[in-house]
């Protein structure tokens, strides 16, 4: 099975443009369920950043933008002449090694947020689940209401794809009856439905009618998932 890597996640369009990236598992469904935790909410949190960007400056900004440079650059040569790694493994270890001390220099800031929700997705692409969900864990636990969130989003995903469903499914409703800026309600409703539709057909149809009408791409999501499940 080939590796997934945020650079095809950044480069989804379904991701990018469905509210906030509603998942990137609508494209890649057999890899998501292997790796679990993919880094969903990368797209948004580069976005989130760029425009806090604009009325903020200091050491904090620009060693998390230093570290996404790091996570964004591409393995082998750079068609700019730009930053590269000869490998993966290479440029895993020094995105670590960035994001890292950017979470230990500055904990409890944004960045510092920021940087160890990549932690726990890095440690994902990995296939190291068990390391991703104790760091995703400790967002949701600890970070702002907006990662923290973005951290249950993934958390969800790897107790689904690890067979805790039960536990999942509860993160997940937690998720829509508190929504964020970072994850709405009817993103985390998406999500629970697209789980659950395999042994609960019935409850996903339930969760999505509502959400067929919906103007934009959350409608359209809605509507090709209906359409997937077993007609009753």
């Amino acid at each position: 099975m080939s590796r997934i890597t945020r650079k095809e996640l950044k480069t989804d369009k379904f991701a990018l443009e469905v509210e906030h990236g509603i998942s990137f598992f609508e494209h890649h469904k057999n890899e998501a369920l292997k790796y679990g935790a993919i880094a969903v909410g990368v797209a948004i949190l580069i976005v989130g950043y760029t425009i806090y960007q604009r009325g903020q400056h200091g050491s904090r900004q620009e060693l998390l933008a230093a570290a996404i440079r790091i996570q964004e650059a591409p393995v082998g040569q750079s068609g700019n002449g730009g930053l590269a790694f000869p490998t993966q493994e290479a440029k895993d270890q020094e995105s670590i090694r960035a994001f890292t001390e950017l979470r230990t220099k500055y904990s409890g800031s944004a960045e510092g947020e920021i940087a160890q929700y990549y932690l726990g997705s890095i440690k994902a692409d990995q296939g190291k689940l068990a390391e991703a969900e104790k760091v995703f864990q400790e967002v949701a636990q600890k970070g702002d209401e907006k990662y923290a969130a973005l951290a249950k989003l993934s958390l969800a995903q790897i107790l689904f794809a690890d067979g805790r469903t039960d536990q999942g499914e509860k993160v997940l409703r937690d998720l829509i009856a508190n929504p964020t800026d970072f994850v709405s309600s009817d993103q985390a409703t998406v999500s629970l439905a697209r789980f659950i539709a395999p042994k609960k057909p019935a409850e996903a149809r339930k969760l999505l009618e509502p959400l067929r009408t919906r103007p934009g791409n959350v409608g359209q999501v809605a509507i090709t998932l209906l359409g997937e499940l077993p007609q009753q």
